[in-house]
């Protein structure tokens, strides 16, 4: 009976680890933000790209959770997760904030590409203690007003006519450049990632080139704070696609305000580069956690 007792235990804890579960988050002002977790072990968070959903981590999602408590989400405004408003102001960072507390989550490891990378960013520099290691892929803390210098009237107009330009060319032609430009910089193994761009930029809303958003990152005020900081000790890996450079060489300039940060380009993929290359992508992002997880 004993050894039943404990084959159902050891059978439930495999099955958690190969389940998916999914939920909502409430954050400010009624908002919710969707999210699927598998897995366990250590926290590990998955942040998507603008005009993208959860879903462009397709082919890192389960592998991730062989290893760590894997979280991914649709951020405010994006794939499941309730709507933006132009009046609202949030910023992304905090809502992840929020979904952590709700899950328990008191540090994870952070992984962001592009507009995920600026969240990844704003977090480190603003709530470095709520991260183990921090990966930072196409992108990082934003040069852009915070949320503490909104949008002025010039500004305003500014988007205005943007707003204008883009109706006249139409929201499906839209899409299609923008698909374009991110297959643009691929390399050799690009097209493996046409149809799922295809599929998640299809389902977006487009709301944001549509409207006016608040400031969602802290951009200049993270910078600000790093700065203040002197040098920040989470260990943090920088990673961009050979072809996105164009030729432009030196180190990213977060590099110069942490400790323990690190620098990777890989050959031959571009801007969306874990899509284009998910296995070398998922082996140097695994091969830096356990490389900063044995230095501790």
């Amino acid at each position: 009976m004993k050894q039943l007792l404990l084959l159902c235990l050891a059978g439930m804890m495999l099955t958690g680890c190969r389940t998916t579960q999914t939920g909502f988050v409430s954050v400010g002002n009624g908002g919710r933000l969707y999210y699927e977790e598998r897995g366990q072990g250590e926290p590990l968070i998955l942040l998507h790209g603008h005009s993208l959903d959860r879903r462009m981590w397709d082919d890192q999602f389960r592998a991730f959770a062989r290893d760590f408590r894997t979280v991914r989400l649709d951020f405010r405004g994006y794939g499941l997760s309730s709507p933006q408003s132009e009046t609202e102001q949030f910023t992304h960072v905090d809502d992840v904030l929020v979904l952590m507390d709700s899950l328990h989550i008191t540090q994870a490891h952070v992984v962001g590409l592009s507009m995920g990378a600026f969240v990844a960013g704003d977090m480190l520099a603003m709530y470095p203690q709520r991260l183990l290691t921090c990966v930072l892929v196409s992108g990082g803390i934003r040069n852009s007003p915070g949320p503490s210098e909104p949008m002025d009237s010039a500004e305003r107009a500014r988007r205005d006519q943007e707003i204008a330009a883009l109706k006249v060319k139409g929201i499906d032609q839209y899409k299609r450049e923008w698909t374009e430009q991110l297959m643009a910089s691929g390399g050799s193994h690009k097209e493996r990632m046409r149809k799922p761009l295809e599929r998640m930029i299809g389902d977006w809303t487009a709301w944001q080139p549509l409207h006016k958003e608040v400031r969602l990152f802290y951009g200049k005020e993270a910078w600000s704070m790093l700065r203040q900081r002197g040098t920040t000790a989470v260990p943090t890996l920088i990673i961009r696609g050979e072809n996105e450079l164009k030729g432009k060489k030196g180190e990213p300039g977060e590099l110069r305000w942490l400790s323990d940060g690190r620098y990777v380009v890989l050959p031959d993929c571009g801007h969306m580069l874990n899509m284009e290359q998910p296995t070398t992508f998922y082996q140097t992002v695994m091969h830096f956690i356990h490389a900063a997880s044995h230095a501790k």
